[in-house]
């Protein structure tokens, strides 16, 4: 679950950028944790608030959207408000609350034999991985944990960052938050719209189980197939890799100024990075 309180600091000032950024052009997966919705609701005519009508993915959320007002249109109300009069605080100054509650704690042992593996080399462990979830709807990957060491270091700093996923008609922005060794995403318009109620579309799963005797860290994860596609999660986990793991610190140095210097953030240098790395070519051609 989102905290759409402690989010606004970091998405109220994109408000201002939507039709902007929304309207760039490229050139170049089961439910997670729904949120609560009443089994009797009534249906009324969907009014488009001016900021979301300018929105090409208005209409892709525009049930979630229609439900929150026609069963909390105070709530509703209190949240467009907000998201256009609550002022922007550099997220250094402010605490880094879990804005997700913590989904059932799942363990590499409820995936993977440890004891079988033990004598098997990080090699052999991750062509096993990777060939298993070949077979599965969703993605994985196989970290070096070097790698990893960098990556979840600079999320302890930066645990927060607004991805670009290229699409036909222009980009849609995701935010993705590290919560421990896990990462979720949702759309920046789910969380700008539902507030806490915002469900987490993609996780990224991080197992650190074998890094210290195998030297790798293995991931996998779930996502809501109804909002994001296997191709789609690929591309933003490979960004998690171009944005924490580069060895670039002008790439990194993006991060940092979305959570600690917010105003100064250019979406727009996101998308350049983006372009630039080739990572949404695949994307935007499926």
């Amino acid at each position: 679950m989102w905290d759409g309180e402690k989010m606004a600091a970091a998405v109220v000032q994109m408000s201002c950028l939507y039709r902007g950024m929304l309207a760039v052009r490229a050139t170049g997966i089961r439910p997670l944790i729904p949120g609560l919705v009443p089994s009797q609701f009534r249906a009324f005519s969907m009014k488009k608030e001016p900021e979301l009508e300018e929105n090409p993915y208005y209409s892709k959320y525009e049930e979630k959207i229609r439900k929150l007002r026609s069963s909390k249109p105070q709530e509703y109300k209190v949240r467009m408000e907000k998201r256009r009069e609550v002022k922007t605080e550099p997220l250094g100054q402010s605490k880094q609350a879990e804005f997700v509650k913590y989904m059932e704690k799942q363990t590499l042992g409820s995936i993977l034999n440890l004891d079988m593996v033990q004598e098997k080399s990080g090699s052999d462990i991750a062509e096993l991985w990777m060939q298993y979830f070949s077979k599965k709807d969703t993605i994985s990957a196989v970290i070096p944990g070097s790698t990893f060491d960098i990556i979840f270091g600079r999320a302890k700093s930066c645990p927060t960052f607004l991805y670009a996923l290229p699409q036909k008609e222009g980009y849609e922005f995701f935010i993705g938050q590290w919560a421990g060794h896990e990462l979720h995403f949702t759309s920046l318009i789910n969380v700008q719209t539902m507030g806490e109620n915002a469900p987490s579309q993609l996780i990224l799963y991080h197992y650190t189980d074998l890094q210290k005797d195998k030297g790798i860290v293995l991931m996998t994860a779930e996502m809501d197939s109804k909002f994001v596609t296997v191709h789609q999660a690929q591309c933003l986990a490979n960004q998690v890799q171009l944005f924490y793991g580069s060895q670039r610190l002008e790439t990194f140095r993006l991060v940092e100024t979305f959570n600690h210097q917010p105003a100064e953030f250019k979406h727009m240098a996101v998308i350049a990075e983006l372009e630039q790395s080739g990572i949404g070519s695949a994307v935007t051609t499926k």
